[in-house]
């Protein structure tokens, strides 16, 4: 029989800025589109990052995974990245791809699936804002 699944989580946060701008587009339709997200100095946001790990309680230890080692992991590689950072001028994940929550979250979910095993199922939530958050994978 199989070892119980668990669901842990890893709070973290991080400060960055950003613009939402389609360069194939029009000023005007950018503006239309992204509102105030599209002003051209950037805004910025004060995120609030939960990364959630899901998998087999190892009988050894207790843990699915060592949430020590996961915010480690989660510093080396998210935060230190992107804390205080301009998501489109300072990051090379960005230089491309619009920073939306949307993107940001799959960024960050692609960087850290790669650092965990096969087994376990990870899942981002990223907080915009109190109240506009997203989730990857849905």
């Amino acid at each position: 029989m199989n070892n119980p699944r668990v669901a842990v989580f890893r709070k973290a946060h991080f400060n960055a800025a950003h613009r939402l701008n389609n360069p194939t587009w029009s000023d005007e339709q950018n503006a239309h589109v992204f509102g105030k997200c599209n002003y051209p100095n950037y805004h910025g946001h004060n995120y609030e990052l939960i990364v959630q790990v899901t998998g087999e309680v190892n009988p050894d230890t207790g843990y699915v995974v060592d949430l020590k080692w996961l915010n480690d992991l989660t510093e080396r590689y998210v935060l230190e990245k992107f804390d205080h950072k301009n998501l489109n001028l300072d990051t090379e994940e960005f230089k491309n791809l619009n920073p939306s929550a949307e993107n940001i979250a799959i960024v960050i979910y692609n960087i850290l699936r790669g650092h965990l095993e096969s087994t376990l199922d990870l899942k981002i939530r990223l907080y915009e804002t109190e109240r506009n958050f997203v989730e990857y994978p849905a």
